[in-house]
């Protein structure tokens, strides 16, 4: 079988503090002196059931290892290095989502937050080869006011290219706040420009995506899997051209899925949608962007399969027409090479 680490692809859902290698986390830790939570660092993946008790025990984690990112140096180099590991695992394009708020007291506020990030994004993609951009995401769990304080700074960073912020998401705990109340701020995104790519449909079904459809108008979905459970609504969000962000191994983390098989990855791409795989958290559930192909591939999906999957991970990218074609042709290169 061929080598799904050379597989041209885009790597679309990836969190900025959870992008980070364990062993940089401790390395972090251990200068600082601050002593994490033991497993943050015993090398076995995040488990936890996809119930409220299990998103707080992964949300403490998460925020646990959020501590030890506290300047402009440890921001840089979780830029850096996910652009590194993207490289080796055949990413042409990387787009990260961040929430600079979480960041701001260590560096001046939001705005040299965002800066930061922007800045690194642009040198690490010249110097690996990634296309490296950003996406501003809102919190769930924080007022909808901050969110369009956030929407407004990442309109005036607005763009398509490495460096720049080319969407708006929302992320944390779907079961949080009414989905209603961020739709000004994604109004405000919308009107710059930037795609709108909130999550939904991962730990709610449905009924939730029916929401974050009606009132944010994504061009993407991050996770979305949940629509399964109702074929007359894929059907809809398929026809509407709206993509799914699929991170399998969070899926199975999170306990939305005892196990791979569970994971409807062959549902939805046989209800023709347009599917980005995506590592989520690779920090917490030790799973990067060419494990969730490994994922398809034990599935049952075969190279040609695989490489449909790359070519719509491409297409969902915000990347430029002259570059979305490149990697496309990239890709008809790695299957065309015999295995």
């Amino acid at each position: 079988m061929r080598d799904l680490n050379t597989l041209p692809k885009a790597h679309l859902h990836l969190h900025f503090t959870g992008s980070m290698r364990v062993s940089t986390l401790a390395d972090m830790a251990e200068t600082q002196g601050i002593r994490l939570p033991e497993n943050l660092t015993d090398n076995e993946a995040l488990q936890v059931p996809a119930d409220k008790r299990g998103w707080f025990r992964f949300q403490r984690a998460y925020d646990a290892a959020r501590k030890v990112v506290n300047s402009e140096a440890a921001m840089r180099r979780i830029v850096r290095e996910a652009a590194e590991d993207d490289a080796r695992e055949g990413s042409r394009r990387l787009e990260i989502q961040i929430d600079p708020t979480s960041y701001a007291p260590f560096v001046g506020g939001i705005t040299p937050a965002l800066e930061i990030v922007l800045d690194e994004a642009a040198l690490a993609s010249r110097d690996t080869g990634v296309q490296v951009a950003v996406i501003v995401a809102a919190s769930r769990i924080k007022h909808p006011l901050d969110a369009r304080t956030l929407a407004r700074l990442a309109a005036y960073h607005a763009g398509d290219g490495p460096g720049e912020v080319v969407g708006f998401g929302l992320s944390n705990d779907e079961r949080r706040g009414n989905t209603s109340d961020w739709a000004s701020a994604f109004n405000i995104a919308r009107r710059a420009g930037l795609a709108s790519v909130p999550h939904g449909g991962e730990l709610l079904g449905p009924e939730h995506l029916r929401e974050v459809v009606a009132h944010l108008n994504p061009a993407r979905l991050g996770h979305g899997v949940r629509v399964a459970e109702d074929p007359e609504l894929l059907d809809r969000i398929v026809d509407s051209g709206i993509a799914f962000e699929v991170c399998p191994a969070s899926n199975i983390s999170l306990g939305v899925y005892q196990n791979a098989s569970e994971v409807p990855l062959r549902t939805l791409f046989a209800a023709g949608a347009q599917i980005a795989l995506g590592a989520d958290d690779p920090l917490l559930f030790l799973s990067r962007l060419t494990d969730q192909y490994q994922i398809a591939r034990d599935l049952g999906f075969d190279d040609y399969e695989i490489a449909l999957l790359a070519h719509s991970s491409i297409s969902a990218s915000l990347a430029s027409t002259a570059d979305k074609t490149r990697w496309h042709d990239e890709i008809d290169d790695w299957l065309a090479t015999p295995a």
